[in-house]
């Protein structure tokens, strides 16, 4: 095991680690190696290539406690799986980058999967999924400092907005000092805010335009500058009347994986037509699609984008 180091070709990198016992054994004996890795990966020269487009693979669902997919409980169960399924996603032709938690990032980094990718990372985690406090989001993933220390493109956070439950503004505190801070150190904020409420004891996102519009008003507003504020939005109906609510440029959220894909790609296509639509971040309806293509999946999410 070595750190990466390039070749002389610098399109190639030999990475850290080769297998998932090598990960352990670094982590176990030498943590230093994943900053070392961090400062030695090879970053895009800008945040967006050059059509504009992103196509972007998130993985911060397990964080919170989020671990089914396809109607099955325990599918994200696996790290080695999931890790295998993301390094499979990352490496298709037109793939940008990832959205993930610190865990699952240096996993991946002393992989070698993040050369030349769009890296955002997820912040606020601390809303477990079912929990008595789950909309008490807080910042229990990445800080300002380590995502900046990182060296990533930005910074992720989910501001879920209750108007019954006194920890939305928590949130919604936190999340505008982050962007604040975020801004202030030239690195993009991403906000994905939803209208929330109980239904049943369990949170539910109100998916109608009209929550979606008044969401987009409160997340947009976060912040001393929103200079470097992207929006991350789920594709819901009227998304032309949805997006008129902001000029900040978004990325579509792919949503929980659906068992009629095709109804699911043409619903993303008219809204990646929407001129301030910059493309996709998607989680486990390319990881763990209903016929476990993989490859198929996200090749099919690329060509919408690019």
């Amino acid at each position: 095991m070595s750190d990466t180091v390039l070749s002389p070709d610098t399109r190639t990198a030999r990475p850290v680690c080769a297998t998932y016992a090598e990960v352990t054994e670094v982590r176990s004996r030498d943590p230093q190696a994943i900053g070392r890795a961090l400062a030695a990966r090879r970053r895009r020269p800008g945040f967006l290539p050059e059509d504009g487009r992103l196509m972007l693979v998130a993985a911060d669902h397990p964080a919170r406690g989020a671990l089914a997919a396809q109607g099955r409980p325990t599918a994200m169960n696996s790290r080695t799986d999931m890790l295998d399924r993301l390094r499979t996603a990352l490496a298709r032709p037109g793939v940008d980058g990832l959205l993930a938690t610190a865990d699952v990032a240096e996993d991946l980094l002393l992989l070698g999967a993040l050369e030349d990718k769009v890296v955002v990372a997820s912040m606020n985690r601390g809303g477990l999924a079912g929990a008595s406090f789950e909309l008490d989001d807080r910042m229990t993933g990445y800080d300002v400092a380590g995502v900046v220390e990182a060296r990533f493109d930005a910074a992720k956070m989910l501001n879920r907005i209750d108007l019954d439950d006194p920890g939305t503004v928590r949130m919604l505190e936190a999340s505008g000092r982050a962007v604040t801070e975020l801004a202030r150190a030239g690195v993009v904020a991403m906000l994905e805010p939803f209208l929330s409420r109980r239904v049943d004891g369990r949170v539910s996102n109100d998916l109608s335009p009209d929550a979606v519009i008044k969401s987009v008003h409160i997340a947009q507003g976060l912040g001393a500058t929103s200079a470097y504020t992207w929006m991350k939005l789920p594709v819901v109906a009227e998304m032309a009347r949805v997006m008129d609510a902001t000029t900040l440029p978004t990325l579509l959220l792919g949503g929980d994986p659906s068992r009629r894909p095709d109804e699911t790609y043409a619903a993303w296509r008219d809204a990646l037509a929407l001129p301030s639509v910059h493309g996709l971040v998607v989680g486990r309806t390319l990881l763990y699609p209903p016929d476990d293509d993989v490859e198929a999946a996200v090749d099919t999410a690329v060509s919408l984008v690019h």
